[in-house]
Formats: C-alpha cells, sequence, structure tokens
C-alpha cells in the first residue's frame, strides 16, 4: 500500500548516494518547504538502459500495437501550438492501454523503475499539462474510449477517459437528455476532470466539478481506488473524486468516470445583443444576474472578436463589431418568452445598439457559430504564420468584470499587438488571446502576467477553468499564498512520493530559476 511506502521511499529520497537520473538540472530547495515536510528532488532513471528494459516489460502488457516511439508523435504528445512546453524534453515511450488493470500494470512498472508518467487524452490543454518535463513514458487513452453503461432511471453513465463530451451527447441524445460541460472540440472526459473545465453552459449549469459522481483511479504505484458508488450524495469519508478534478493528473490516472446527466433542454432560443461599450454589455449581465433569469448561457465577445469572426470566414453572417452578447434561453415557450422580453428590456435600458433572436435550429447555430469559432476566427489573424498564441483565463467578481476588461485592451493598443477578450460573462471568467512574433514575445508576456496579477488584485483567480498545469504554478502562489502551495505539497508527496505522475505540474517540486518566474 502506498502508506507502506512513503516512510520508506522519503528515506530513500534522503539517501545522500542516491543517483540523480532525472533529466532536468538539481535545483536548490524551494523556500516554501521552511513551513511543509520537505520532499527532496525527485530521483528519476530515464536512462536508455533503464527505458529499454521498461519497453520490455510493457509489451508484455500491452503488445506491440500498444507501444509507440516516433519522434513526431512523442513531440505532439508534449507540445501543442496552443499549449507550447517550454522544455525540449520529451517522452521516450507512448503506451497505449486498453482497461484500468493495464494502467495498473503499467504504473507498476514505472513506479518500480522510478519513470516518470505524463497522461494524454484529448490533447486540447491550454495550460502546459501535456509537457514530458521529466522525459519518461506518456500513457494515451486514446483506446479506452468507451461508454461502458447508462443508467437511464438514474440519470447518470460510466465512461472511459477518452471519450469527448460531443460523442457522449450525441450517444445520449437519443433518450433526450445530455451532459452539460461544454469545452472546447475534441475535448475529453479524462482531461476534463484532470483541468476542472467548463464551458458556455457553466452559468446555468454549473462546471465539472458538478457533475462528475465518482472515479476510478490509478495511483502512481499501480494502486487501483473507486472514489465513490454511484449514489448522488454521500459524506462517506473524505471527497476523494473533488480531489481528483482540477488536479493536471498529479494525484492519479483517471481510467473510469461515473457522471451525471440530465434532461435536454427544450424550446432553446438565442439572442446576439450589441452594445456601444463593455461596460454597458456588463451592466445588462449583472442586472440580469441580480434579477435571477435562469438563462441557459451568457457570453461576451468584444469588439476585436466579433472583427475577427467577420474576417475569419467560419461563419456566414456579418455582426456589428462591437462588445456582443450571445445569449441562450431554454425552458417552457412561456418562460423562454419572458426571459427574452426581460433581457430585452434590460438591454434597451443601457442603450443596445441591436437584439437579434431566434428559435430556428438552423438560425441557432448560425447565430452562436461566432461564439465557437472565436478562438479559431482569431488564430487565422495572425500575422505572420510563425506567430504565436498566448491566452489566459482569469476570472473576477461580476463587478469588475468590465473593469479588467477595458484595462487588458488598453495594453493591446498600447503595445500594437493582436488580441480579444471573450468569455462566460456571467460567471466573471473571461478569455484573453494574443498573438505575438518572437520579437514581442516579453511584452506579450507581460501582458498575460500583469493580468493575472489585476485579476488576483480584485479577489479573483488567474484561472476559471483552464487549470494551473504547469504554466500557472507560480501564480498560483501569488493568489493563494505558502500555506496553502505547501498543503497541496503535502497531498502531492503523500500520494505521490517519488513524484512520478506528470511532475512538475500545479506545485513545483523544484525552486524556479529566475528566467522561469512571470513576468514583472
Amino acid at each position: 500500500m502506498i502508506s507502506d511506502q512513503l516512510w520508506h521511499q522519503e528515506n530513500l529520497c534522503r539517501a545522500d548516494t542516491m543517483r540523480n537520473d532525472s533529466t532536468l538540472p538539481v535545483k536548490k530547495t524551494l523556500k516554501s518547504f521552511g513551513k511543509a515536510q520537505s520532499p527532496l528532488k525527485p530521483r528519476h532513471n530515464v536512462t536508455d538502459e533503464n527505458m529499454k528494459e521498461a519497453r520490455k516489460e510493457i509489451l508484455t502488457i500491452v503488445g506491440r500495437t500498444g507501444i509507440d516511439d516516433n519522434p513526431g508523435n512523442l513531440k505532439s504528445h508534449s507540445s501543442t501550438e496552443w499549449s507550447r512546453s517550454p522544455v525540449d524534453t520529451y517522452a521516450s515511450l507512448i503506451v497505449f492501454p486498453h482497461s484500468t488493470i493495464q494502467v495498473s500494470d503499467i504504473m507498476k512498472v514505472c513506479h518500480k523503475r522510478r519513470i516518470p508518467v505524463t497522461g494524454f487524452s484529448g490533447g486540447t490543454s491550454l495550460d502546459g499539462a501535456l509537457a514530458a518535463t521529466r522525459g519518461g513514458i506518456c500513457i494515451d487513452f486514446s483506446r479506452m474510449n468507451k461508454i461502458l453503461e447508462f443508467h437511464e432511471r438514474d440519470m447518470d453513465v460510466v465512461v472511459q477517459p477518452a471519450v469527448g463530451w460531443e460523442d457522449l451527447n450525441e450517444y445520449l441524445a437519443r433518450v433526450g437528455v445530455f451532459f452539460p460541460p461544454d469545452p472546447g472540440p475534441g475535448a475529453q472526459i479524462g482531461g476534463m476532470i484532470g483541468t476542472g473545465c467548463s464551458g458556455t453552459n457553466a452559468y446555468r449549469y454549473g462546471t465539472m466539478k458538478d457533475w462528475i459522481i465518482s472515479t476510478t483511479i490509478v495511483l502512481a504505484d499501480g494502486t487501483i481506488v473507486k472514489t465513490r458508488n454511484r449514489p448522488r450524495k454521500s459524506t462517506a469519508g473524505y471527497d476523494l473524486t473533488r480531489l481528483m478534478v482540477g488536479s493536471s493528473g498529479t494525484l492519479g490516472l483517471v481510467t473510469e468516470a461515473v457522471l451525471k446527466v440530465t434532461a435536454k433542454p427544450e424550446n432553446e432560443q438565442v439572442a446576439v445583443i450589441a452594445f456601444p461599450s463593455t461596460y454597458k454589455a456588463v451592466s445588462t449581465v449583472i442586472d440580469a444576474v441580480q434579477r435571477g433569469l435562469p438563462l441557459a448561457a451568457l457570453e461576451l465577445l468584444d469588439e476585436n472578436t466579433m472583427s475577427a469572426v467577420n474576417e475569419s470566414g467560419y461563419t456566414d453572417k456579418e455582426y456589428k463589431v462591437t462588445p456582443t452578447l450571445f445569449v441562450k434561453f431554454s425552458g417552457t415557450k412561456e418562460a423562454v418568452k419572458e426571459q427574452i422580453n426581460v433581457l430585452g428590456a434590460l438591454a434597451e435600458k443601457y442603450g443596445r445598439e441591436s437584439f437579434e433572436s431566434s428559435g430556428d435550429p438552423e438560425e441557432i447555430d448560425a447565430l452562436w457559430s461566432a461564439r465557437k469559432t472565436a478562438l479559431w476566427s482569431l488564430i487565422a489573424q495572425k500575422r505572420d504564420p510563425d506567430d504565436k498564441f498566448l491566452s489566459s483565463d482569469v476570472a473576477v467578481p461580476i463587478s469588475r468584470l468590465a473593469d479588467i476588461i477595458e484595462e487588458t485592451k488598453d495594453k493591446f493598443k498600447e503595445a500594437d499587438l493582436l488580441g480579444s477578450t471573450l468569455g462566460h460573462v456571467g460567471d466573471g471568467n473571461f478569455h484573453t488571446s494574443i498573438l505575438y512574433g518572437e520579437k514581442d514575445k516579453a511584452v506579450a508576456e507581460k501582458i498575460i502576467a500583469d493580468l493575472q496579477r489585476r485579476a488576483i488584485e480584485m479577489e479573483g483567480t488567474v484561472t476559471g477553468e483552464h487549470g494551473i498545469g504547469l504554466a500557472l504554478r507560480d501564480m498560483l502562489e501569488e493568489e493563494l499564498g505558502e500555506n496553502a502551495i505547501d498543503m497541496m505539497r503535502k497531498i502531492k508527496f503523500a500520494l505521490d512520493p517519488l513524484c512520478l505522475l506528470n511532475c512538475d505540474k500545479i506545485v513545483r517540486v523544484e525552486a524556479a530559476e529566475p528566467s522561469e518566474k512571470p513576468a514583472k
């Protein structure tokens, strides 16, 4: 058991004679370890000899078709255009398990040989969680993509981690139910749990944590744990299920999940409302929230985003280039009609420039397509094919939302960079995106760092739904302080004393070099 190994492994870590086989240089102990019990530097073994022997053992588990060491695939499993790895270290091997038992057996090999492991499902992460900073092995869950059970009368479904939320909803639609969290296209359940994601439906339905009943996980030593049974509520011990949400695969690998589903919305309608300013759009939203309007989704796109949408060609419709609300309504016909009338009156109060709504399915798709393609529309506006993409997803109390959006847009103008803000205005969460060339990298990074610190000053958070991953570890400490980070680090090393699972994510296990710190 992990508890029996903890004392033994900690003492092994403290042995001065142990060879350091980590792919990263040894660094000094973290300052905040002064308060937490101090696990020493991870001692991994990713030597060619050890990896060669591990490969032989893993072949007996997954077979020859269950491994891949193609250099291009190794790189794409660690670094993507929207989530670049800051290091040139990649996994040595990608492994494709089919079951929880196989994942457990793979982890037993890695634990015995002290090989670090990074999990991979949809690959849509924006927070650097995919980066294989210590090399080792990448476990790709793409072959664990089955919907295992659907309990229609209980309104829950059991899935493997590589089931996509879009595929799941296509399956559920046949009986008139759906799974509400709706992050970007291509996201899969394992990664959605790892980031604690949400999406456009969060204002009405909540985030990923609200729709998970239980998980089956594999710990760093191969131990299999089921975190709950299937009841809708339980106070049986520590909430291990929620502990996994947002953990970026650092505490355990999710191999199954039991998810809640709910009735599919009826009489859905969409409205697109253009405003002369961000302040007027947000004031409309605040009034709607205070009145308790049960809107299905409430999104805000700034004028830069609307311009990109028009120029990208992803939609046939031409929109006003002004701050624009995209709103979804659902419910009985009478309820939807009342919601539209109330929101229309509020928008009129704040000087809206246009108000367009529709209940026709084709028109709904056409109107909402601007919101769903906004990110890709911005990326299509690159001034140079080599331009890079940088993003943030801060969240603030809704009364401060307009202030922080306008401050951010001013920084875009000052730097002459192409950037945009869009987001889930109903809960104060918005996305900032910047396209920049290499000469402007430092400026772009400083804009994002200043934005994150400004969100903290406003009693907000540096991430509303993308997760901490690798990119925001130091900002997390600025937001929550040393004591909270030390508590998280204690949890990490209690469950994974060898730091095998997605090492370096969420909390640092070694002190940062000056060049790694967020821009000041």
